[in-house]
């Protein structure tokens, strides 16, 4: 059966959710032509053929100022394609994929079908993006040999940062055209996708945007006030940290609204018991009335003035439009009460006699009542559900699985008395299934041989294609049992910190699990004997932890206590050892492959630049940040830069090794992170030869094979070797530009003195230009700039700064 392969892709319409939807493509190094209207001329003459491109020229450039940023590296702006309707449309033969991604207009996006039709390649998917129109309606205005590869796509914004992809069919999708694009959506897009039914806003702003109209429903019955809704509808609810109604001004009042208006137009009181709730809050019909829109104009639930937030009144009279002080915090005992086991803290809420106590019970109640209810006609199975509000709207475990956690019989009997009671948001009972058959005999609606699907009356399997064995250890939902990465395969050494383990008695994997994975002496001892233990009885060694952090660094807070005991010296000899396990990854028998995913910052990004090879996914946040704790990088990070500065000058015919070194002292001077792997790639951190994975749940996959390969393919360490460097001449050039900095009033006095030490230390010490230095050597150096910065009093408030608050102090 022949592959299907996409290599490029149409995205029509550069509007914000289009511009960054090709942004997301070139992120992953997909080939994106992105259309547009073309531009009007002045009149005076036709429009050349650069200029009818204006529109999507304008909207590529914004990707550069948007935030968060849409691009990886905002010089890849240049890879997107521009294309108009009027002179370009054969460029979409060339394509494999086109999505659509115009305004939520049916008859816009018919009449664009229609164009386009004529010229989509035969083999192509074309895929509506769209947040809740009638996939079935969309396909109706395509020929019969385009239905086929017909079907609805809705990335969730920004579409770089949120994992969530919905998939949607008609009648008329052939099953495989679906499997394909989920393919590709989750492997090179490194998507999770859920597949929804076509019913109004599908599955996550279905369930999502009715979840916030009714907690904005419960906010007017128990008045509330934005602040607190927002602190108890945050973390503390295993929610985004944004909670309801910052969430909502982020998003944009009047996008909420627009979701909105598509239930209320799509819907009816006979196909939603809940549609009496679907009005437009007066809240939000107010603050549209007013302008603000959120976040975009400055003002919506929240707005800034001067250095003070303030939140919009609710409780003032129509039209007024007051803002008042905000700040307001839920009262302790509710935290404590979120903190609680899931039964125990449902009931604790559910017979609380405080107003906030009562509104929490009551938007819980009213989440797992819609999803009951609606289950049937919006997801295959309850999974999809759970999954979707995980992925779509940041929550840590969806409805049915805290549902399930609290007691499944227990829960579901509150629900249906609250609705006898009339205080449910709706009087329609729960669906017959909750109470009777497999699911309460299950104790939920999650099991180990599948979800339940309410439309198919019975449990069914997580969907299973090719490209899901790529993911060793997906996420998945409460109850259904699936492996667990911190007990999987077989655990050879679990000490000090690191977990040392095998899947197939091939690669060694090392889990860090200290707290943030910070590295400590025990960490680097694990580390260095899992390298040993590789040597002796396996190929290679993966660095791999199944959460989202790789190592924040060397553990401070363990150094310290030494420190104070033994003095300078135990911290010299602590960095030594370090230092040591340093080396030993780099020149193992075994290939040493870091498998990055989040954070690899100070310590952690050393370790990662050490080993042979580095697996990244595409969201890592890289860099040397030690200045931001008045210290330097001890643990080789100078090292690597002065050395690989010197292999690049090697393949230039100048002999001048300081714009070679440039980039790489800039970055750990200024604690450059990169905040992609494609800027960490830019920072020198990640080389061309490593692999940048999109999915985060390929990441073991991929290491495991890389590793496996390197040592098929007959794996030798590098061999000792000294190199240039650029020695005091090149020291005092930086040290030059690092006055003109002080005295300009960018550094501070210390940040001076700091830099001055890795500039010290980068370009080999007092040696003459072009002295050849060992690793050793330079290590030297590092250790005695670390170890001096230590006594330094700055340095020391700055890490007890950090430890104490966990932000930089600048001093």
């Amino acid at each position: 059966m022949s592959r299907f392969q996409v290599k490029k892709v149409a995205v029509l319409g550069a509007g914000v959710m289009g511009a960054q939807i090709a942004a997301h493509l070139v992120n992953v190094r997909v080939p994106v032509v992105l259309f547009d209207l073309p531009a009007k001329g002045d009149g005076a003459s036709a429009p050349s053929s650069s200029s009818k491109n204006a529109i999507v020229a304008r909207a590529i450039d914004n990707l550069k100022k948007l935030k968060p940023a849409p691009l990886g590296d905002a010089d890849d702006a240049a890879l997107i394609e521009q294309a108009n309707y009027e002179d370009d449309l054969a460029k979409l033969g060339e394509c494999d994929l086109v999505i659509e991604a115009i305004a939520e207009r049916m008859d816009w996006k018919l009449d664009l079908y229609r164009k386009i039709a004529p010229h989509v390649a035969r083999h192509a998917i074309l895929a509506s993006n769209t947040s809740g129109l009638s996939i079935t309606k969309l396909s109706e205005a395509l020929p019969e040999a385009l239905k086929p590869r017909f079907c609805g796509i809705h990335f969730f914004n920004p579409p770089r940062y949120m994992f969530l992809v919905e998939l949607i069919d008609t009648p008329t999708t052939e099953p495989q055209v679906l499997d394909q694009l989920e393919a590709f959506v989750t492997s090179a897009l490194g998507k999770g996708v859920v597949r929804a039914h076509d019913t109004p806003n599908f599955i996550a702003n279905r369930v999502g945007i009715a979840g916030m109209l009714a907690t904005l429903k419960e906010v007017e019955k128990f008045g509330l006030t934005p602040d607190v809704v927002d602190d108890l509808t945050g973390k503390k609810l295993g929610r985004a940290s944004s909670g309801t109604f910052r969430t909502a001004d982020v998003v944009g009042l009047d996008t909420l609204a627009h979701v909105v208006k598509t239930l209320q137009d799509n819907l009816s009181a006979e196909t939603d018991p809940f549609y009496a709730n679907f009005a437009t809050p007066p809240v939000l019909a107010r603050l549209l009335a007013l302008g603000n829109l959120g976040q975009k104009t400055q003002a919506g639930f929240f707005k800034k003035a001067g250095r003070d937030i303030l939140r919009f009144d609710l409780q003032a009279n129509a039209g007024k439009g007051d803002y008042v002080p905000s700040g307001e915090k839920a009262d302790e005992v509710y935290g404590r009460m979120l903190k609680k086991p899931a039964a125990q803290r449902l009931k604790l809420l559910r017979e609380s006699e405080g107003a906030q106590g009562r509104f929490l019970w009551a938007i819980l109640r009213d989440s797992f009542h819609y999803a009951a209810v609606h289950l049937a006609t919006i997801a295959e199975s309850a999974r999809d559900v759970d999954l979707a509000m995980r992925w779509g709207f940041g929550m840590k475990q969806g409805p049915f699985e805290l549902w399930q956690e609290a007691g499944w019989a227990q829960v579901a009997t509150w629900i249906q008395q609250d609705i006898d009671a009339g205080e449910a948001l709706a009087s329609a009972p729960l669906p017959k299934w909750v109470f009777k058959g497999p699911v309460p005999q299950a104790g939920g609606v999650h099991t180990p041989e599948g979800s339940w699907s309410a439309s198919q009356q019975r449990f069914v399997p997580q969907r299973r294609l090719p490209v899901h064995a790529r993911q060793l250890f997906p996420e998945s939902v409460l109850g259904s049992n699936a492996p667990d990465a911190n007990q999987a395969g077989t655990t050879i050494q679990d000490e000090g910190g690191v977990r040392l383990w095998t899947l197939d008695g091939e690669v060694l994997i090392a889990s860090i699990h200290s707290k943030m994975h910070a590295i400590s002496p025990d960490v680097a001892d694990a580390l260095a004997a899992g390298v040993e233990l590789a040597e002796r009885e396996y190929k290679a060694m993966v660095i791999w932890s199944p959460d989202e952090m790789f190592s924040v660094g060397a553990d401070l807070q363990a150094m310290l206590p030494a420190f104070v005991v033994a003095g300078i010296g135990a911290v010299e000899g602590a960095e030594q050892e370090l230092q040591n396990v340093m080396l030993k990854i780099r020149y193992a028998g075994v290939p040493v492959v870091s498998a990055v995913r989040g954070m690899a910052l100070g310590g952690g990004c050393e370790l990662a630049i050490h080993s042979a090879k580095r697996v990244a996914a595409m969201e890592s946040y890289i860099g040397l940040v030690e200045v931001g704790v008045g210290l330097v990088p001890g643990a080789g990070g100078l090292t690597y830069i002065a050395r690989r500065a010197a292999e690049n000058a090697e393949t230039s015919t100048g002999s001048d090794l300081l714009p070679f070194l440039t980039e790489g002292f800039t970055a750990a001077a200024m604690a450059k992170v990169g905040t992609s792997a494609l800027e960490s790639r830019k920072l020198g951190y990640l080389l061309d030869s490593d692999v940048i994975v999109p999915n985060k749940d390929e990441l073991l996959y991929v290491a495991l094979q890389q590793a496996r390969a390197m040592a098929d393919a007959g794996w030798r360490p590098p061999m000792r070797r000294l190199f240039k460097v650029a020695g005091r001449s090149g020291a005092a050039t930086i040290q030059g530009q690092l006055v003109n900095m002080r005295d300009g009033g960018f550094i501070s006095a210390h940040d001076f003195h700091i830099a001055g030490l890795i500039a010290h230390v980068v370009t080999g010490g007092d040696v003459d230009a072009g002295s050849l230095v060992s690793e050793e050597y330079l290590m030297a150096l590092e250790r005695k700039a670390f170890c001096s910065l230590i006594l330094h009093p700055k340095t020391q408030e700055r890490i007890m700064g950090m430890l104490s608050t966990g932000k930089p102090l600048r001093n």
